[in-house]
């Protein structure tokens, strides 16, 4: 059984037991989180979600991405800027998927 969610402004294709990677969610490690907003179970498509549909996962992990360096110049201005970045993310695996 497969389902496209809404999370965090993006859409993931799920099913039972895969791993995903999400914008950062309030949620503990180690509680359930369930997703209300389902798009699509199977063939059924919602507009815009499938009523009763709810998709149910389990939080892994709280963490961070990798580092991403910006760097802002203008060429003969002496503007330099050099700013980090590093994501939050929450680590899911789905569990249920109910129709």
């Amino acid at each position: 059984m497969k389902a496209i969610i809404l999370t965090g402004g993006k859409q993931y294709q799920v099913s039972v037991g895969d791993e995903i990677y999400v914008e950062k969610l309030d949620a503990e490690e180690g509680k359930e989180v369930v997703f209300d907003n389902v798009l699509m179970v199977d063939d059924k498509v919602g507009t815009p979600y499938v009523n009763g549909a709810k998709v149910t996962a389990k939080v892994l992990k709280q963490g961070k991405q990798k580092k991403i360096l910006v760097y802002k110049y203008r060429p003969k201005k002496k503007y330099r800027r050099k700013q980090g970045h590093r994501q939050p993310y929450t680590k899911l695996t789905i569990t249920n998927i109910e129709k």
